[in-house]
């Protein structure tokens, strides 16, 4: 729908643009205070580079935090946060202001800034610290060239909130934006980051009780499947309670996934259905649009939003005229049908969540965070020091009338379908010590998350977790049941099993369809040997393993034919594939991969690690591959097959290799007890800098699954100290 005229600004200011990117921020006078409040602040770098940062205050802390990530890797900060504050086409061009548009739907600098204000004194400390230490940064380090911005400011913290880049929002769609609002000349649209890899998003959370630890503790195993470089990991200590170790996403002053000296947290993508769209009834009248809300004609509301962006040497920009109802933005429709998205829009408060809950000294304590309701996209698997282990569904979840369905578009002219609040904890999907001892989350139903002791389906809403069962959460019950005596390096083989549960039924229903078949068609006997490769596969991969890249292109091929299939709950793809689809299709699809193995290698028993593989070429956030640079083997898999260890690869233009993109990132395994202790790996290095021993130095052992000592207390840290330093040392 063509709503208005566009209008496009030409705004000739090259040199103007080049010489503010390039400007340093800080005045003499704001230095010397960015330099005294540095003295107070030590960081300590371990001998795998994790930074330890120690400082009087929280904000001393966060501060130093920031101030080592942008050593580590200053391009992913900036990067995040332009993302955050819907800049990007203003670093890469036209093609990316419907992404912009999308953040700007909800980020409006003005009113961030009011949030600011209106925020309590001590997070506008941390919020004031964190752009501190930033500016410091780039004032200490000349040589440092930002993309885009030259002063970063304190209320950006509140553009992004939660730990990943965009948040719920990125869940609207961009063709839908582009539709409604643009033009049909208007540039390809395109999207931030790494192209996409098929790969399942998620991640796996474990919970262990003391009865189960062969120590007697609580454990927590901390696994999020997110792009590679993604999150960093530090640790941040103050003499205000502070204590948090972990992953940290690149811009963000708080542990996204992590823990304390009492408690540990882990968060898994969510499906449950916090944000709804709803369809408007819109009539025009005297040029004005109205949409229909019971027996009223509202106004609709209209907001010019400007996006700039880079076209050639150039600035330049666009306007829109964007609309919304009470339900929040229009975001996609025509004619007289629009659709507009209702979604969790808390910026201080879910700032004020993810922060304080790096604090909490136990459940109580955590679980008040939880009480705040913010952390709309993610599940949360919890222990502690007291020997509990708890879970929980979501976080953010709008109560609604259950005689309608809001799994789809509701009719946002009937007053029955808006939102009537939000639920509370006591009311949400909850867990807390199971009598089996442990509790699992890889993104799938919380119905199974602790056997006979899960939560019953019947007891909630729909809405309230609509998620489907998928292999990893198969895997996850099956490496649990029975395990006992558990140590931290157990807790580390079960999160590697090797096993992959998406070909438990599917390879012997391929090979009973071959066997039917093979008997009245002789052109098949060119599979024979394929087939007995699979038939005596353990189902279990490794870097030798043939079959498990013979299984993984077969599986790759059927899914591609069986797109769309009807899935019932509480059923995986899978296990449909495995019996109602037809055995030839089945048979085919392994002549086309026996038939793409032999094209792409010469022969189809090609191991898995000649296959599946790991390459880090520089420090890009976004990699360029390539068969003919070095790369190493890496023997586990996709999460889509039920790999627990996630590697999510794919080949690229030009490859006939897969390399991983995203999957295991920072992983680590907590016990908690009289003092805690952790282990943990981390893809690549700590740094972006290719010249820097951090670039690296851990690729070796994340291939292999062995993890590193987490020196958690200050004794440690000394012990294994590579380098002592304040903020703005060159040393």
């Amino acid at each position: 729908m063509k709503t208005r005229p566009l209008v496009l600004f030409t705004l000739i200011f090259t040199l103007f643009a080049s010489v503010l990117i390039s400007c340093k921020p800080g005045t003499h006078k704001e230095a010397a205070l960015w330099q005294e409040q540095a003295e107070g602040i030590t960081i300590i770098r371990d001998n795998y580079g994790v930074p330890h940062i120690y400082g009087k205050t929280d904000a001393d802390a966060v501060f130093g935090m920031i101030y080592a990530q942008c050593e580590d890797d200053f391009n992913r900060v900036e990067v995040n946060l332009i993302n955050a504050l819907g800049r990007m086409a203003e670093v890469e061009g036209e093609e990316l202001i419907y992404t912009d548009l999308r953040m700007k739907l909800y980020i409006d600098p003005e009113e961030v800034k009011k949030e600011y204000d209106a925020s309590p004194e001590w997070l506008k400390d941390l919020m004031d610290s964190w752009a501190n230490g930033i500016n410091y940064y780039l004032y200490s380090h000349p040589e440092v060239e930002p993309k885009l911005i030259s002063k970063f400011e304190p209320w950006m913290p509140l553009a992004f909130s939660e730990g990943s880049i965009g948040g719920d929002i990125e869940k609207i769609s961009l063709r839908g934006l582009k539709q409604f609002y643009g033009s049909d000349d208007d540039a390809v649209i395109a999207s931030v980051g790494l192209p996409p890899d098929g790969e399942p998003r998620g991640s796996n959370g474990f919970a262990i009780a003391p009865e189960l630890n062969a120590n007697g503790n609580a454990m927590l195993l901390i696994n999020p499947h997110t792009s590679f470089f993604f999150r960093s990991e530090l640790h941040m200590k103050s003499e205000e309670g502070l204590d948090a170790y972990g992953a940290v996403t690149w811009g963000q002053f708080f542990i996204y996934q992590g823990f304390n000296e009492k408690c540990g947290w882990m968060h898994t993508s969510t499906r449950a259905d916090f944000m709804d769209f709803y369809e408007e009834k819109i009539i025009q009248e005297d040029g004005k649009y109205f949409y229909l809300y019971g027996d009223e004609k509202r106004p609709v509301r209209e907001k010019l939003i400007r996006v700039p962006f880079k076209d050639g040497e150039s600035m330049s920009a666009r306007e829109f005229t964007v609309y919304y109802t009470h339900h929040g933005p229009v975001v996609m429709g025509d004619n007289d049908r629009w659709l507009s998205v209702a979604l969790m829009v808390e910026h201080e408060k879910a700032l004020t969540q993810s922060y304080m809950r790096t604090k909490a000294q136990g459940y109580n304590d955590f679980k008040k965070t939880m009480e705040l309701r913010t952390n709309s996209s993610n599940n949360t698997v919890y222990a502690d020091a007291e020997g509990n282990i708890a879970y929980w569904h979501g976080n953010f979840m709008p109560v609604r009338n259950t005689n309608y369905d809001y799994s789809g578009i509701v009719d946002g002219s009937n007053p029955e379908t808006d939102w009537q609040g939000l639920h509370s904890i006591d009311e949400m999907i909850h867990i807390l010590n199971p009598g089996n001892g442990w509790i699992q989350n890889c993104n799938q139903t919380p119905f199974t998350a602790c056997l006979e002791f899960s939560p019953r389906k019947e007891d909630y809403p729909v809405y309230m977790a609509p998620d489907a069962e998928n292999p990893r959460g198969y895997h996850a019950v099956r490496v649990l049941s029975g395990a006992k005596d558990l140590t931290i390096d157990k807790l580390i083989g079960l999160a590697y099993d090797s096993y992959l549960p998406a070909f438990e039924k599917t390879i012997p229903a391929l090979i009973n369809a071959f066997d039917k078949i093979r008997t009245s068609n002789n052109a098949l006997k060119g599979l024979d040997s394929a087939v007995d490769a699979l038939r005596n596969w353990d189902i279990r991969f490794s870097a030798e393993s043939v079959p498990t890249t013979l299984a993984i292109y077969w599986g790759q091929s059927i899914l591609n034919k069986t797109r769309g299939i009807e899935v019932p709950f509480g059923l995986t793809e899978f296990d449909v594939i495995a019996t109602d689809v037809d055995g030839k299709l089945l048979v085919e699809a392994l002549a086309e991969a026996v038939a793409k193995l032999t094209s792409d290698f010469g022969t189809w028993e090609t191991p898995w690690g000649e296959v599946n593989r790991y390459q880090r070429i520089n420090g890009d956030i976004v990699q360029p591959f390539s068969d003919d640079q070095p790369s190493k083997p890496v023997f586990f898999a996709s999460s889509r097959w039920g790999s627990l260890a996630s590697f999510g690869a794919r080949t690229y233009p030009g490859t006939k290799k897969m390399y991983g993109t995203s999957g295991n990132s920072f992983v680590g395994v907590v016990e908690f007890g009289d003092k805690v202790r952790a282990k943990s790996i981390l893809a690549g290095g700590i740094s972006g800098d290719p010249d820097s021993p951090h670039f690296d130095d851990q690729v070796d052992m994340y291939i292999n699954g062995e993890f590193k000592d987490v020196f958690y207390y200050r004794e440690d840290v000394e012990a294994h100290a590579e380098k002592t330093y304040k903020p703005g040392s060159r040393d």
